[in-house]
């Protein structure tokens, strides 16, 4: 079959992948102009684990591996340590792997073969899909197909549309309706700005909490980030001011003086490629639609707080791909299939955000408090947390 996959980041090259493997024509169409590597570590889990072990790429993954979660503790005002993130409660199972995006990002790149290629600087303008049901081999069913028109200009007819374009996709607005429909804001914003000052220094990852916000510091391979989160209602900001974006940081913050906080705000100010977001999730009753499916954070994101949107993003390429094999290209059979074994995994990803938000973003000084001195109880019980997260979601909760 010939695809189109709209998004080149994980979602994106892992579907690429997964499809081009077995032996379908995929054509991956980016709007920036090379692959996008920036952010904190990622982490894979449970069946993830699984699915990047068959692509063969487990073990370059594992080399790449990061501890920054395990290294990381929550601070007083005076810098002093007062508990440690607890990774019994983060993690599915001792096997999860926290790496950086970047290096799973080029991993992946890397991998594709030759049935994939990438077109960077574009991107989809529109959709026109003319139906015709599956089931018709290498051919993709029929005479059906999707007309696509491109931002620059070109036009092209594929068998298939893979809408991997991230929380704010352009083929899920253009196929399933405006955005706004479809998200629901966690009440949460995250803010990212290297801090080159501190990238050669030691120490463990520290988190700082005043109410409603946290402001922290990561190391990680040779180079040192600040991080922050806060809670707020939905803000209306322009995606592509960067300015307007710090500025709502900095009033986020502003009368608070304690600990780094001014510090780090410096390192806000003086970053070019200072990133912020909100925590959102997207709720779809369906993922597909025709011969348009999504995947990732396009169809379902987690938010950052889950932990788990990498892993969904994995997963839900090789169920797309599996599916489309077992079902000879039929893919309305093939959809249907790919959304019953990836909806469980989902529904407990999105489930899991709120004891995350909670953790991290205490509402009270007493609730700071009260959260610390639980984390230090628990550090003092000899075997720790019992692990109750089941590893794959087919079982149990999942």
């Amino acid at each position: 079959m010939n695809i189109l996959v709209s998004g080149a980041g994980i979602a994106g090259l892992a579907c690429a992948l997964e499809l081009g493997t077995r032996g379908h024509g995929v054509t991956v169409v980016e709007y920036a102009r090379h692959l996008r590597l920036t952010g904190t570590p990622i982490d894979i889990r449970g069946d993830a684990i699984e699915a990047v072990d068959r692509m063969g790429l487990l073990a370059k993954i594992q080399k790449q591996r990061v501890r920054m979660s395990e290294l990381t503790q929550f601070v007083d005002s005076a810098g002093e340590p007062v508990a440690r993130i607890p990774m019994a409660e983060i993690s599915d199972s001792d096997d999860d792997i926290e790496l950086l995006r970047e290096d799973l990002v080029r991993i992946l790149a890397d991998a594709l073969p030759d049935t994939a290629v990438i077109r960077f600087g574009d991107s989809i303008e529109a959709l026109t899909d003319d139906g015709g049901n599956g089931g018709g081999g290498n051919g993709g069913g029929g005479n059906g197909g999707v007309d696509v028109l491109f931002a620059s200009g070109r036009t092209g007819r594929y068998d298939l549309v893979v809408g991997a374009d991230g929380q704010h996709s352009a083929v899920r607005r253009l196929v399933f309706g405006p955005e706004e429909d479809h998200l629901r804001h966690l009440g949460v914003y995250f803010a990212l700005a290297d801090h080159p000052g501190e990238a050669l220094s030691e120490g463990a990852n520290s988190i700082y909490n005043v109410p409603n916000r946290m402001a922290g510091v990561f190391r990680y391979k040779g180079k040192a980030v600040a991080v922050f989160q806060f809670r707020s209602e939905p803000i209306a900001y322009d995606h592509h001011d960067l300015d307007a974006q710090k500025k709502i940081l900095i009033d986020a913050f502003a009368g608070y003086r304690s600990w780094r906080i001014p510090e780090l705000l410096d390192t806000v100010r003086a970053d070019p490629g200072f990133f912020f977001t909100s925590a959102s999730q997207i709720h779809l009753p369906s993922w597909h639609r025709g011969r348009v499916a999504l995947v990732g954070d396009a169809g379902y994101s987690p938010a950052f707080l889950s932990g788990r949107g990498t892993s969904l993003a994995l997963t839900g390429a090789r169920f797309l791909a599996e599916e489309l094999e077992r079902c000879g290209n039929d893919h309305t059979a093939a959809f249907a299939r790919y959304e019953a074994r990836q909806r469980p995994y989902v529904t407990f990803a999105q489930d899991r955000v709120y004891s995350g938000r909670d953790r991290m973003l205490p509402t009270t000084w007493a609730a700071i408090a009260a959260r610390n001195e639980a984390l230090r109880a628990t550090r003092t019980t000899p075997d720790g947390p019992q692990q109750t997260t089941p590893r794959r979601a087919g079982e149990n909760a999942e």
